[in-house]
């Protein structure tokens, strides 16, 4: 998504024990002047305002103001206004706007058939004398 230089340059995955509640860093430019941080919830069930709450404060205890938080399933109506509220930035990204993307920069999708769509040059047929 144009983060961070090069794709391998551009983020960092920290998913494991002792992540402090994330489960990736992204630079958020060339020269990592600024980084946002992830956390990813792979559920079926809605995810509620404490889990946001969570993410909030380990966005703080890292002294962040940018987040991502991406979930399979979707976001209890709280949790929107919630982060509306607050002075961190999280952007929230359910199961569906994750595909959106996924499908619009090519991560974890194969292209199945590509479509031409044509019309009517009306130039060719210019005016006869």
């Amino acid at each position: 998504m144009g983060y961070g230089g090069s794709r391998k340059d551009a983020g960092l995955a920290v998913g494991q024990s002792g992540d402090e509640g994330f489960d990736g860093i992204i630079k958020e430019d060339r020269l990592g002047l600024d980084v946002v941080y992830i956390q990813a919830k792979r559920w079926t069930n809605t995810v509620g305002r404490p889990v946001v709450q969570a993410f909030a404060g380990s966005l703080e205890g890292q002294r962040a103001r940018k987040g991502v938080l991406i979930t399979t399933s979707d976001f209890a109506r709280e949790v929107r206004d919630y982060v509306k509220q607050i002075e961190k930035k999280i952007v929230l990204l359910n199961g569906v706007e994750l595909a959106r993307l996924m499908i619009d920069h090519g991560v974890g999708v194969t292209e199945v058939a590509t479509y031409t769509v044509k019309k009517l040059d009306l130039d060719y047929f210019g005016d006869e004398d």
